[in-house]
């Protein structure tokens, strides 16, 4: 597995291993060991989440605040998206910072991103699939969200804002000098 930490403090892409010949290919999803040795973090993760979106859906910027706060491993397994971090940890030297990576089925690039950051996506393909791990279970109590066009964080999502799809919850997010960053 190749380990290279992105322009965040702790958040890393991770490429696995990928053995493929003419029957297809094999890699490891998540090998705790390995990942421990490349990034220097323990993750343990606790659930497993998937969501499938249509071309042109944004989801997030979503996160969990307090002892609920949740470290992900992202992972696209159909299609392809443009993943984003933001970093909300006040103490951080990369706070209100984001890495963007595309991932996709082709690539098998993973995105990890600590407690404490943000998180969402852009639908790129007809329809995407992800698949992202977190090392806390999720907390209704606990949930938060950023808006995607926070004028603060000025998000480059690479594509026009009328042609964003979003739900009703991601469209009334609050911006980032609202929200509650407890961690």
């Amino acid at each position: 597995m190749k380990a290279e930490e992105t322009n965040l403090n702790d958040c890393w892409i991770l490429e696995p291993d990928v053995f493929e010949d003419d029957r297809g290919y094999f890699y490891e999803g998540f090998n705790r060991k390995k990942f421990k040795d490349a990034t220097g973090f323990d993750f343990d993760v606790k659930q497993i989440n998937q969501s499938r979106s249509s071309k042109g859906v944004l989801r997030g910027l979503h996160f969990q605040t307090g002892e609920k706060a949740q470290a992900k491993l992202v992972s696209c397994i159909e299609g392809e998206v443009l993943d984003v971090a933001v970093d909300l940890r006040k103490d951080s030297a990369t706070f209100s910072m984001y890495a963007i990576v595309r991932l996709s089925a082709h690539n098998k690039k993973h995105f990890y991103m600590p407690k404490g950051m943000a998180h969402g996506f852009l639908v790129l393909t007809d329809h995407a699939k992800l698949m992202y791990q977190v090392d806390e279970l999720y907390s209704k109590e606990h949930d938060s969200g950023i808006i995607f066009n926070d004028p603060d964080l000025n998000i480059s999502w690479g594509v026009a804002e009328e042609d964003i799809i979003l739900s009703e919850k991601d469209q009334k997010l609050q911006l980032l000098k609202e929200a509650n960053l407890d961690f």
